[in-house]
């Protein structure tokens, strides 16, 4: 959102860095020198450990064992400073703004302090106007250890975490950071987003907000909240007014200020509405709100809103017979989500914005139209969700937790409570932003062996702290305690897990299609992955030469990711990509070049099967959330994109099961494979299909038909028995264009070189590794 009275210096860019296994006391920079204490030029947005390598202290991060050996500096006192001129002019307070400051902070300018902080996921103002100097002004941030800070804390018995992550319980920065099965342990300090100088008049639009309260192809009734800040408005007329355009559909409205704080209601006929992926397009109105006083603008906010409305179906359980629900509706309408998991885009946060184009791009290659920011991260900037504003890509939107049992005191319940309020006031005006969900998986922690965390519906955090700053700051956008989330009624179920219709479906992680995965109940799965080997050529960057293979050893494990050397957190990580080559091949290769291939093959037929089993069952299955698009640093793992942007052979996989029209066969019943077209558009699709054995090279099956609009239409049959292994080649001609697929018949393992045959018949040989 801009205010156009808004005058923003950005005090980005150049800084110095200085750096303390000592604390730090100095409060100015000619006290930072004389302690001698080593300094070094820095970048702001940027890292500690960025500023290192670029001064030459360090070696890449990510190679080899190297992360793990920074760990030394988490006990370093870090000093950030610069100067910077001022006019000594301003017609209204002056504020300083720190987007992002990695984490327990003390801020001093010209030797003053002016603020702490100690919360690195929001952002951070100070009003300085009265303490800055005509001419030079110098700032200073202080950032003092996490380790340290932690150990402040109490630990109450009830409280829990997962491996290395016992800081996280009270340390507000992204869960991650402390080592993930997904992500190394890399505690940073930093001024990770930018630094701002902005000058504010005295009178001034300060919160607006539209939100759409209801709207159809008809009418649309908007809602308009300003919270201003006026003279008195018994001596001066105030006025709001907005106005709204999207291609030919306007709208305008006025109201006079009787307060500071207003709302004012807003009808659109023949509203263009904002659809998301697949179902129309993504309109956006440019909207303008103006303050006037006696008749003259003072004060103007632009932004841009869609008129959407945005529903969860939602039960409390379900069971084999489907008599439960968790289906999202916009507009009215059934969606069937295709989506999937957003994890860090980095280990150092301050390169995440660069990256967020590219991400947004991928995910629209993929045939997404949701993605899930997962609790374990950073709040995305807000170029994320512009750009999903754009593209009609829904957002769910976890809180910042994740994976424990996080205290419950009222001192901590505060502190969320505010990081909460920033969070919801900065993302509510997106399109985009389908549903706040509380955690990950805390309700699901709380029964974890070793976690004893009784009934998850006493946490306060999830059922009164946060579900309380979106109804004050949001209301109407829809909210779910946890994912999964285990309500009073499933607390209590018989079934347990199995009754939840929303899943996290990881298991075992053995065979693809064993029955955990077929056979579970639920109506949508929000976490579902399977294992693949990088591309050897990324392989390279990040493992040292003589550690490429075999690979059980410290890298390929550090990297796998067990974060922590020498503790065994997440060891079995690379044996188990080895086990899931076994099980559909038989044998794990011998040499890079094979396993990476064999790998990458697993795991495309792995998540081919998943999003294809979902939407073959479309209605009685909902949605999947796959696990997930792209490594936020370079590791062995469930994404289907490694670090360097380079697809695995899933990625491939995906684009063709998540096409609006995929041909796939059902799994066998009755002695036959079941031919079937999954439509996701509004129309009935006329198409021609053929299906070639490539056993025999013989085609099988062809046939004109059309797909039903928003369903699944059966096609035809062909025998089965499972001892026959071949490998079905499906494709097809429509309006739309032509499509392929295939389908992998009959019972494991299969030889590899003949799948890698299959492969090349198929002119897909150079999907991925090869």
């Amino acid at each position: 959102m801009q205010f156009s009275s808004h005058k923003v210096h950005s005090l980005s860019g150049a800084w110095t860095l200085t750096l303390s296994e000592q604390p730090l006391t100095a409060t100015t920079i000619d006290g930072l020198r004389a302690s001698g204490a080593p300094a070094y030029p820095a970048t702001v947005p940027g890292n500690l450990e960025l500023d290192l390598l670029a001064a030459g202290e360090i070696p890449e991060p990510f190679h080899g064992m190297n992360i793990a050996d920074l760990r030394a500096f988490e006990d370093f006192h870090v000093a950030y400073a610069r100067t910077f001129e001022w006019s000594g002019e301003a017609e209204g307070p002056v504020f300083l703004r720190f987007e992002g400051v990695d984490c327990f902070a003390d801020y001093f300018l010209n030797g003053e302090l002016i603020g702490t902080s100690d919360n690195a996921l929001v952002e951070h103002e100070f009003e300085v106007g009265n303490r800055l100097l005509p001419g030079l002004n110098e700032l200073l941030v202080r950032l003092r250890p996490v380790p340290q800070e932690a150990t402040r804390y109490e630990y109450p018995a009830a409280v829990m975490a997962q491996g290395s992550c016992w800081e996280a319980l009270y340390v507000r920065k992204a869960p991650h950071s402390f080592g993930w099965d997904i992500m190394p342990r890399a505690l940073s300090v930093g001024l990770w987003r930018p630094v701002q100088l902005i000058e504010r008049p005295v009178e001034r639009l300060d919160d607006v907000f539209l939100r759409t309260v209801k709207a159809d192809e008809y009418q649309a009734e908007l809602s308009l909240h300003v919270r201003a800040r006026l003279g008195p408005v018994s001596k001066d007329n105030y006025e709001v007014e907005i106005t709204g355009v999207c291609g030919n559909s306007q709208f305008t409205a006025k109201k006079k200020f009787l307060f500071e704080a207003t709302r004012l209601p807003i009808s659109v006929d023949q509203p263009l509405r904002w659809w998301p992926r697949g179902r129309g397009e993504p309109h956006l109105y440019a909207v303008t709100v103006r303050l006037l006083k006696n008749g003259h603008e003072i004060d103007q906010a632009e932004f841009r809103h869609g008129i959407r409305t945005v529903r969860l179906e939602r039960t409390d359980a379900t069971d084999a017979q489907g008599s439960g629900a968790f289906q999202f509706h916009v507009n009215g309408e059934p969606v069937f989500i295709l989506g999937t998991n957003h994890v860090p885009l980095d280990a150092y946060h301050s390169r995440d914005r660069d990256k967020v184009p590219g991400f947004i791009a991928r995910l629209i290659e993929s045939g997404c139209n949701l993605v899930r920011c997962w609790g374990g991260n950073v709040y995305e900037d807000d170029l994320f969700y512009d750009l999903c504003d754009e593209h009609g890509l829904l957002v769910w939107q976890d809180f910042a937790l994740g994976c424990a049992l996080y205290p419950q005191d009222a001192e901590f319940q505060a502190r969320l409570s505010a990081e909460a309020v920033k969070v919801v006031k900065r993302l509510r005006a997106h399109a985009c932003l389908a549903l706040w969900a509380g955690d990950n998986e805390c309700d699901e922690a709380a029964g974890w062996p070793g976690f004893a965390g009784g009934d998850p519906n006493d946490n306060a955090l999830t059922r009164h702290v946060l579900p309380a700053a979106v109804r004050a700051h949001d209301p109407g956008r829809e909210y779910l305690p946890s994912s999964p989330y285990i309500s009073p009624e499933a607390y209590r179920h018989s079934a347990g897990l199995d009754a939840l219709p929303e899943r996290h479906l990881w298991g075992a992680r053995d065979n693809f299609k064993s029955d955990y995965y077929r056979l579970t109940t639920a109506h949508f799965a929000s976490e579902m992955g399977y294992h693949g080997c990088p591309e050897p050529a990324s392989v390279a960057r990040f493992i040292s030469p003589d550690k490429h293979w075999p690979p059980h050893n410290d890298e390929w494990r550090l990297h796998a990711t067990s974060p922590i050397p020498g503790v065994d957190l997440y060891d079995y990580r690379v044996e188990l990509m080895c086990k899931q080559v076994r099980e559909l091949f038989g044998t794990v290769p011998d040499n890079l070049d094979d396993f990476a291939f064999s790998s990458q093959c697993v795991q495309a037929e792995a998540m081919k099967f998943f999003v294809e089993q979902f939407r073959l069952a479309k209605w009685r299955r909902t949605g999947i959330v796959w696990w997930n698009l792209r490594d936020g640093w370079p590791q062995f793992s469930d994404a289907v994109i490694d670090y360097y942007d380079v697809p695995k052979r899933a990625f491939y996989a995906l684009r063709r099961s998540q096409a609006p029209l995929c041909l796939s066969f059902r799994e066998p019943r009755d002695w036959h494979l079941e031919l079937a077209a999954c439509n996701d558009t509004r129309e009935d699709i006329p198409l021609r299909w053929q299906v070639r054995d490539l056993g025999t090279g013989e085609t099988v099956l062809t046939g004109e038909r059309s797909a039903r609009a928003d369903a699944v239409t059966v096609l035809g049959r062909l025998p089965y028995t499972a001892s026959r292994q071949t490998l079905y080649q499906i494709t097809w001609q429509s309006e739309q264009g032509t499509g392929e697929n295939h389908t992998l018949a009959g019972n494991p393992p299969f030889s590899l070189n003949q799948y890698r045959t299959w492969m090349r018949e198929l002119g897909w040989q150079d999907e991925g590794a090869r």
